[in-house]
Formats: structure tokens, sequence, C-alpha cells
């Protein structure tokens, strides 16, 4: 008990008076007093550890650590996103970035780029070049050897170096030379030339002092190693070509030599091109809208922040006929590098346009302008953006999107005031692309307006739940609608659809289980009145068949156990509630896959186990693959869900049928889902004979 109150008095928040016996104690007396022995005491933790490591064959030695670059050649995936056509071009625009950072920095003017007759690949800048000198932290090793060998090493975390710049991580430049067969560095600095090259992610010798030299910049030649890519993985001229030019696009001061030898030529991508656009974005949008008719000249221009870091170019036109496949197109970049998935820079462009437009309409009178919303301004527009920020935040590796909050403050700040301008120094093409939006706009509300009336039955409130992304082919013949698990897989299938046929229903978690379930109980779900009302029938006997919206239902889940109960319900409901819809053959289950399966740029798909085993034995024989499992639809890409469930030529679906004596059927029903849970216990008992051995009973 003593103490215990000792321990206590530690925590007391009043100083506590020492007790008589705590008093008398010396110092002579308080040492004397034997003490626990922790190296007695961790000796018999181990030993009592050792046993438990034993037994489970799961110990220390088991823990590896990967040094230098080999994380990288172990994982690709997760510095360049995978190991296909993509990723491997993604090498290329690692080694332009960090040329056109130094372009950005004022520092270089020309960028050369050549792909010989040998599959080798040169980038070379008339740049400060690499730095050569021994590194203060790597004793024995110079900077270049730092840059190109070790992770997450670079001159652009401070920005001391670079206010803005495309590589932010410092991986760049290392992964490609983790990732490539042999990759050779010249670097001409202070008057001399230097070189040092390396095999996948290895240095070959110390750097080497060639010679006096007046040049300067950096020379990067490597090519990619097949063990990572695949045999005969090689860059295709055609995409490097589009690559190298919209990144001369980007910045109007710098200067693109293309050069590749016309043995790797297949198609009509010329073999010498020098790329230089004085007018930047404003040249490469009127390149890309060609002849197309627009309803106004093309919105162009430059603003850089005074002061700080940070600029904003663009170039913006509308177009009725819309351009090419696509009605409308937007295409970003943040310090050079290309932003597909968009971003905060693209909602700021979008909020500057709209916020803009409106006032415009104010300012004339016109009060339809109230109407437009982001959707009307951007579905006939042809939009390039570019920004320039220091320190931006990108979602992934390869930076397909911009997450840096400062991106939507800095476009819309400096993109307002030249919109207004460019809206009031011309009336009229500003009236005219006023009138332009503010048809997109009532045109989009009355698109909405007929479909609630021609799709919605005459008998109930012409209105659809607001989870219901729905398509826009108005007769039910050719239409899908898939009942998807959670918002996330929801917002992938969103993504992935045919909007003119397939629509999209998510479902928050389990549904009502109906088989158990009251009247009342019945009526008073939501999920389940979404879906009726998505369907556009009448539950029970009032159901007719030709009131479905859909000629085909797709459930869609998860490949789990929660997946296969969340399905189990949803049939439930459907026999129960609507059986014409099974009879008719209108019910499917789809099957996503389970498994990715990848051995350089060959990837196939696998439904469960027993096909993972089969393809490995079979295609991937011998090979060395790359294994993901799929926990969820949520965790596929949009492009993934697509190509494996969603699409029509290459999925495959499940009908759902009913044997000719259905009381088979309605016996199992109620067994399982119906009220009594001693019936349920009686069937697993009868059926579930794998877990006899499992159960201590």
């Amino acid at each position: 008990m003593g103490q215990s109150a000792d321990l206590l008095s530690l925590f007391d928040d009043e100083p506590t008076q020492p007790r008589p016996a705590e008093a008398a104690l010396t110092p002579q007396a308080i040492a004397a007093k034997p003490q626990p022995e922790p190296v007695a005491r961790t000796a018999v933790e181990h030993a009592a550890a050792a046993p438990l490591a034993a037994a489970t064959g799961y110990s220390a030695s088991s823990i590896e650590v990967l040094e230098g670059l080999e994380p990288v050649r172990k994982r690709p995936g997760m510095y360049i996103g995978g190991t296909d056509e993509r990723a491997l071009h993604h090498l290329f625009a690692e080694v332009l970035d960090n040329a056109m950072d130094e372009a950005v920095a004022k520092h270089a003017k020309l960028i050369t780029v050549d792909l010989d007759a040998e599959g080798w690949l040169s980038v070379r800048d008339d740049g400060r070049g690499i730095p050569v000198d021994p590194h203060p932290k790597h004793p024995g090793k110079s900077a270049l050897e730092v840059v190109m060998t070790v992770l997450h090493s670079g001159g652009k975390f401070s920005g001391k170096a670079y206010e803005t710049s495309g590589g932010l991580h410092g991986v760049g430049v290392s992964v490609v030379n983790a990732l490539s067969e042999h990759l050779d560095v010249a670097v001409w600095r202070d008057g001399h030339e230097w070189r040092q090259s390396f095999s996948r992610g290895h240095v070959l010798g110390p750097i080497q002092q060639v010679g006096p030299s007046r040049k300067k910049g950096t020379l990067i030649r490597f090519r990619p190693d097949e063990e990572i890519f695949g045999v005969g993985a090689a860059f295709k001229p055609a995409r490097l070509f589009r690559m190298a030019r919209s990144k001369a696009y980007l910045f109007r001061g710098v200067e693109i030599r293309w050069t590749c030898a016309p043995e790797r030529i297949t198609d009509h991508t010329p073999a010498e091109a020098v790329f230089h656009f004085p007018n930047g974005l404003a040249d490469a949008l009127s390149e890309r809208i060609g002849e197309i008719e627009t309803v106004t000249p093309t919105f162009a221009g430059r603003v850089e922040r005074k002061g700080e870091a940070g600029a904003v170019e663009w170039a913006v036109t509308w177009s009725p006929a819309g351009f090419g496949e696509a009605d409308g197109f937007v295409s970003s970049y943040c310090n050079t590098v290309s932003t597909p998935d968009g971003g905060t820079h693209e909602s700021g462009f979008r909020a500057a346009l709209v916020k803009g437009l409106k006032a415009y309409g104010e300012l004339t009178g016109e009060k339809r302008a109230g109407l437009i919303t982001a959707e009307d301004v951007i579905a006939n527009a042809g939009a390039l953006i570019s920004v320039f920020i220091r320190n931006p935040e990108f979602q992934g590796q390869t930076k397909d999107r911009l997450s840096s909050p400062e991106g939507a403050r800095l476009v819309e700040q400096l993109l307002r005031d030249p919109f207004d301008h460019w809206l009031t120094e011309s009336p009229k093409q500003a009236n005219q692309l006023l009138g332009f939006i503010v048809e997109r706009a009532e045109e989009r509300l009355r698109k909405r307006k007929d479909k609630e009336v021609q799709r919605a039955a005459a008998t109930r409130k012409l209105r659809l739940p607001g989870k219901l992304a729905d398509c826009t082919r108005q007769a039910a013949e050719g239409t899908e609608l898939f009942i998807v698990e959670g918002d996330s897989a929801g917002g992938s299938a969103k993504q992935a659809r045919d909007r003119n046929t397939q629509a999209i229903l998510p479902l928050r978690g389990k549904i009502l289980n109906v088989a158990s379930a009251s009247v009342d109980k019945l009526r008073q779900n939501a999920e389940l009145s979404d879906l009726t009302l998505a369907l556009g029938v009448q539950p029970g006997s009032r159901f007719n068949i030709d009131d479905l919206r859909y000629e085909r239902i797709v459930i869609m889940t998860d490949a789990d156990v929660d997946g296969a109960h969340i399905a189990a319900l949803l049939i439930t409901y459907f026999y129960r509630v609507m059986p014409e819809v099974i009879r008719q053959g209108r019910l499917f289950m789809a099957l996503p896959p389970l498994y990715r399966i990848q051995a350089g740029p060959l990837s196939e798909y696998a439904r469960d186990d027993a096909h993972r085993d089969e393809l490995l034995a079979t295609t991937f024989k011998g090979k060395k693959v790359e294994i993901g499992r799929f926990k969820g639809l949520g965790e596929m890409m949009a492009s993934q869900l697509k190509e494996t469930t969603m699409d029509p030529k290459k999925r495959t679906l499940a009908r759902v049928e009913l044997p000719g004596d259905e009381s088979e059927i309605e016996d199992l029903v109620e067994r399982l889902m119906g009220k009594k849970a001693e019936a349920r216990y009686q069937f697993i008992q009868d059926n579930a004979r794998f877990a006899v051995a499992d159960l201590d009973v």
C-alpha cells in the first residue's frame, strides 16, 4: 500500500508532505537499497519471446530492409504508377521535367531530345549543370552521384535553388536510374566536363573529369530495363514527340529540339523538329482548334504575382460544334507538369469564369445569368491552363492531380480581373458569349425537366432519388441500372459508365432483409424506397414489368463476404417484391475480378483464387509476376472497373434465374432469410461440412 501511495502522489495537484519514515531516510540508506537489474529482466523477456518466434517462424530475421534504390526496383508501381507503356514514358517525363525546371528558373534556353537507333533516349539542357563537388553528408560521393543513387535527394526542397519546379519529391531522376539498364550522365560546369555511368541504380565507377569545356548544362542518356518493363519494351517516337512539344508550349522562353533515328519511326512523326512558341498556350490552342468555328476569339494571357513566386497562363475559347470527339476539353498543368485528372487550379479557373460571367450579366441586366453553373461554362469550352506555384502538392508520385489549396486561390485571383476587362472591352463578343452560355444553362434545365416527365410513371411524383446518376437514353431498350455497394464504388462506377445507357444507384451498407421484415418497415426503408423509385415501378401486386425504366438491372458488389451478403439481400428483395423481374431474365450479377496479375506490359484479371492459379500456370508460367488484390470496387480505377466489369464488349454477367419448380426456392429463401433462426442453424449444420473440423463442439 505504501508503494501505491508513493506512485499516486506523483500525480497529485498539490505537493504532499513526506511521511516521517521517508524523512528519516538518508542518502546512504537510499543507496544501500537493492535496485532491480534491468539486464536480467531483459534476458528473461528474450527467453520468453524465443519460443514464440520459433513456433511462428516470424522473428527479427524475417524483417527485410531494402537499401539504396532497391525499393524502386521491387515496387516500381509506387513510383511511376506501374510497368506499362504509360509508366515507361513517365521516365522521359521525369528527366524532361528537370530540364524544364532549369528553363523556368531562367538558367536554360535550349533543350534537346534525341532517340537513337538502339533505343537510347537523351535529354540535354544548357542550364547550370548538376553539382559535381563532394557532398558534405555523404563522404566520398559527389553531389551528382547522390542525386542519381539516393532517393529524396535534390535541390528543390527548400525553394532556394528553384522558386517553382515540377520535380518536388527528389525521387524522379534516381527512379529513372534505378529502372534503366544503363544510364550515362555528362555535366558541363565550372569550365570542365564531368561524366559518370550507372546500371540499374548502381554506380559503375567514380565521377571522371574529362577535360576543360566552355559548355554549360546536363546530358542524361538512358535505356529502360527490360527486366522491369518486359522484353522488347521501347519508347514510342510519336508519344515522345507529343510530350516534348507540349512542354514547349508551357514556357514561351524555351526552345526544344527533337531528333529521332528514322528506323525507329513507324508513322508520320518527323525525324527532326524545333519547338518554340512565343505566344505559349495561345499558340497551342490555335493549333488544336484549327478551322473549328468559335463563339468568340481566344481569351488568352499570362499574369505573374507581384513580389512572390506564382504565375498563371491560360487560353480558352468556346465552340458550338465542339472540339473533335468531345464537346469541350480542359488541359491543365502545374509547373509544366501535366495534370490529366485536374485539381484545384482547374477549380479556380472554373470559378473565375462563372463569377465573371455572372457579374457581367448583372451589369448588363441579363437576369438569366444567375442560372449559369461551372458545367454550363465548361461544356463547350476548349481551355488550356498552366500555373506556377511554390511547393505544390500532388496526389501520387506521378502527379496526375493537383491538390494544393493555393492553386484555386491563385488562379481565381489572377484570372478574374483580366477576364472582367476582356468582357467589358468588347461588349459585342461578351454578349455573344453570355447568350451562348445562358442557352447551355437553359438547355440543361430543359433536358432535366423533360427527362423527369418522360421517364417518370404517371401515377407518382415526377422525381428521382438524388443519388441516382441516370442515363441519358429515354427509352428502356438497351439501358442498364447498376446497383452499387457504397458511395466510393459509386463514384468509380459513375466515371466508368456509358452515360448514354448506364445508370448508377449507390446503396449505403446492407439493405433491409425483406423476408423477415414487416410491411411497415419495408415501406419506411429509405434505400428500398429509392430503389423502387429509380426503377419506376410499383412494388408488390401493383407491379407492371412494362413500367420498368431499364432493360437490365445489374447487382454490382464487392467480391467478398459483405458483398455476397448484400447481393443475397437484393436478390431476396427482387424475388419477394417483384419476382417477374427475375422470371423475365432482367436481373443480373456483375462479376468483378478479385486479382490483377502483371508481368511487365502483360496484365490479366482473375475472378477468384482458382482463376488466378490457372493464369499463373498458363499465361504467366515462368514469369516474374506482381499480384494485386482488390479489396473492393472502390479501390479500382474507373478505367479498370470499365474494362473488367462494365464494358459490354469485355465484361461477363451472370443472369439470375429461377428453376421450373419454384417451391424449392421459396422454401430455401424462407429457411435462410426468414424470421426463424433455428431453420438457418439447421441448414448450416446440414450443409456446412467444412466447419466440422473447425468448430469446438
